[in-house]
């Protein structure tokens, strides 16, 4: 995939950013590139409501009388101000020097001067602007930064929500379905969508529940226990007409770290330990057509993630999400550990696009899966579209199949799909 530029660089004119909304009201930072030969692109930030403690720091101003002290006014500054003095005038050949500046400018191991968002901007900005440069789509220049063979990736989306997404009504965050019998985007997202649409049906006989959406855009009914929740999916697919576990099955995003505290894992109305817990996540992949199990322990028990992925050897995925943070040094201690066998990746939790190239290797050497991700606060930018297709994910988590922003990428790779590059 490399492909020689004959010593083409990109000199910066300029770098801004303005402070925008995402797709929960709250500030975001949309940063935007200009090269000397007028080569220019912009690129948005998201945000995520369930966040590891090992990510790196998004910058929020904390002054209470604005946006709840969620406003990003001081990241849209650094990038006006400090990282544009740094970097204008200054040429960059590779996506990997433009990052190293930027680290190095501020000096913080989690981004914390600076903030994440502002950094992680200018990383994708820059990209964005490199490829117009180059006369590349954003996923074939991505592919190059990650010497990978571009792909379309199979979406993961979004049915039902609880936990942080969805307001706590059942303590799991996310059920998801995934496709096996499609192939292909299009294919997927009409079989989803038949889903849905009885999913929405089934929950308003049974719950009374208006077509209301979390976060990502799934389902939110008042379940009264997880198992209800597993079940209704179970039920939505065979309303729509198609077999669960042979042509829809299902993942789950537990995010336990959500639910645990020193009393131990408080899960429908009761208290799991660790091993609870695990015997529980292994009865319902038992029970239920599941592929993949997301963050099913919280995120400092590494004995426990142990135990998980040995009683479910091979069986189904286990997806690191709050564990791993898209860390290189956590993922290798992952691997090392046998603790998991799938990366969640997100761009946003390691802060540059070369620091999430080094999580992507790592988890490729290590023949895991990689899942790449949105945030629940998203933007209608669809870069994330292009990166999961460039960097051959094999999966897309992006949310559900309602909300403009989740859309963006969905109507993304229906674009890549169509133009049969891949």
């Amino acid at each position: 995939m490399k492909r020689d530029w004959g010593g083409l660089v990109s000199k910066i004119a300029s770098l801004s950013a303005v402070e925008i909304l995402d797709s929960r009201g709250r500030p975001t930072v949309l940063a935007s590139c200009r090269l000397a030969d007028g080569s220019a692109a912009s690129a948005s930030v998201p945000s995520g409501a369930s966040t590891g403690a090992a990510e790196a720091l998004e910058l929020r101003d904390g002054d209470k009388m604005r946006y709840g002290g969620l406003g990003c006014l001081q990241a849209v500054a650094n990038i006006n101000d400090e990282i544009n003095r740094a970097l204008a005038g200054r040429q960059f050949e590779t996506q990997a020097a433009l990052d190293q500046v930027l680290l190095d400018l501020d000096g913080t191991p989690n981004k914390a001067r600076l903030g994440a968002n502002a950094i992680l901007g200018v990383s994708l900005a820059f990209c964005r602007a490199q490829a117009a440069q180059r006369d590349l789509q954003l996923y074939a220049h991505l592919a190059q930064l990650a010497d990978a063979s571009p792909r379309l990736p199979r979406p993961m989306i979004n049915l039902f929500s609880g936990g942080a997404h969805g307001g706590g009504q059942v303590a799991i965050q996310d059920l998801q379905l995934v496709v096996p019998a499609a192939d292909s985007i299009r294919r997927t997202l009409a079989i989803v969508s038949d889903v849905f649409r009885a999913a929405a049906d089934l929950t308003a006989d049974r719950y009374g529940a208006r077509l209301l959406t979390a976060d990502e855009g799934g389902l939110a009914p008042p379940f009264e226990s997880s198992e209800a929740m597993l079940k209704t999916a179970v039920e939505a697919i065979e309303r729509a007409g198609y077999q669960p576990g042979k042509e829809v099955a299902l993942t789950l995003d537990v995010a336990a770290s959500q639910f645990y505290s020193s009393a131990g894992y408080r899960l429908d109305g009761a208290f799991f330990t660790r091993e609870t817990m695990i015997d529980t996540l292994e009865k319902c992949c038992a029970d239920y057509p599941i592929i993949s199990i997301e963050d099913g322990l919280q995120e400092a028990d590494w004995t426990g993630w142990q135990q998980l992925a040995q009683r479910l050897p091979g069986r189904v995925m286990i997806l690191g999400d709050d564990l791993l943070c898209t860390n290189p040094d956590r993922i290798k201690r992952a691997i090392d550990l046998k603790a998991a066998d799938s990366l969640l990746l997100k761009v946003n939790q390691v802060g540059t696009l070369t620091e999430a190239v080094a999580a992507l290797k790592l988890a490729r050497g290590a023949g895991w899966r990689i899942v790449v991700s949105a945030r629940s606060g998203e933007t209608e930018d669809d870069w994330l579209a292009d990166l999961a297709a460039g960097w051959a994910g094999d999966y897309i988590k992006v949310g559900s199949i309602t909300q403009s922003e989740r859309l963006a990428k969905y109507n993304r790779l229906l674009v890549l799909e169509a133009q049969d590059v891949l």
